[in-house]
């Protein structure tokens, strides 16, 4: 399959290439820092942000997608169907 955009470089504001499912777990960084996280089911997300600040995003809907790059994603989530894309 053809890509038009193969000579760019990929950066941090690009669209996703690739992604893979979450489970929150407090004791485990993600496999990969990603670009964003998408939220399939509405609730809070806990996350520790890579530079080690630990943040809560309240009353996300499904279907949100967050620009953020966390280390890892806690087990107080309630957040549900989270993929990291990368």
């Amino acid at each position: 399959m053809a890509d038009r955009y193969d000579q760019f470089k990929t950066g941090p504001v690009s669209p996703a290439i690739g992604g893979f499912a979450v489970t929150p777990d407090d004791d485990t960084d993600l496999t990969e820092i990603p670009r964003a996280l998408y939220i399939g089911g509405a609730g809070s997300l806990d996350v520790t942000m890579m530079d080690g600040t630990n943040l809560t995003f309240a009353g996300l809907s499904a279907g949100a997608v967050l620009p953020i790059r966390p280390s890892r994603i806690l087990e107080t989530s309630s957040a549900t169907g989270i993929v990291a894309l990368y």
